[in-house]
């Protein structure tokens, strides 16, 4: 791995600074959908196959996730292999940065803690399937993704099929 020098919690690999190094294109992706959204195997496979996909079409692809305290632009096998067996990674948004790093543990980036890690890797695109929005029942639990105020805060383009059809379609585009 290749550590950035001005942050020692930020860690590319090093295909990942490769390409930057090269100004190729670089493609940040998620991996809550490997340690929540899918079952072993397929989750890793899936992300494997979807790492490929973005390579054959000559970008690099960095999945983002928090390993022992460094926020991890670019994931090894090993690494997807950990998220996607381990059933412990926590669920890493905004609010749950700074304490997973501090603690050292092992997180899975949603959408909105995808796009945080990405800016500061200074990467401009990320891919996901979906968007988190406004839950249904939200006008009692106020249930409301952070994904949603990450879009108007951070600045990468993202592109995804929509919100996820679980929510409620009609607030979220309200809301957004």
């Amino acid at each position: 791995m290749v550590a950035d020098l001005a942050h020692s919690w930020l860690i590319c690999s090093a295909p990942v600074a490769a390409a930057q190094a090269a100004g190729r294109p670089l493609v940040a992706l998620e991996s809550t959908i490997i340690a929540h959204g899918m079952p072993y195997p397929e989750n890793v496979r899936t992300a494997r196959e979807v790492e490929a996909l973005i390579r054959d079409l000559g970008a690099e692809p960095a999945t983002i996730a928090l390993i022992g305290g460094r926020i991890r632009i670019g994931l090894s096998d090993d690494e997807l292999e950990l998220l996607g067996r381990s059933g412990q990674a926590h669920k890493v948004s905004r609010r749950d940065l700074p304490v997973v790093l501090a603690g050292g543990g092992l997180g899975a980036t949603t959408v909105a803690g995808t796009m945080i890690c990405a800016a500061l890797a200074g990467i401009e695109v990320f891919v996901t399937g979906g968007i988190g929005g406004v839950h249904r029942g939200a006008q009692e639990t106020f249930d409301i993704s952070a994904d949603l105020q990450e879009l108007a805060k951070t600045s990468v383009a993202v592109v995804c099929a929509g919100a996820k059809s679980i929510l409620d379609i009609a607030l979220t585009l309200e809301y957004l």
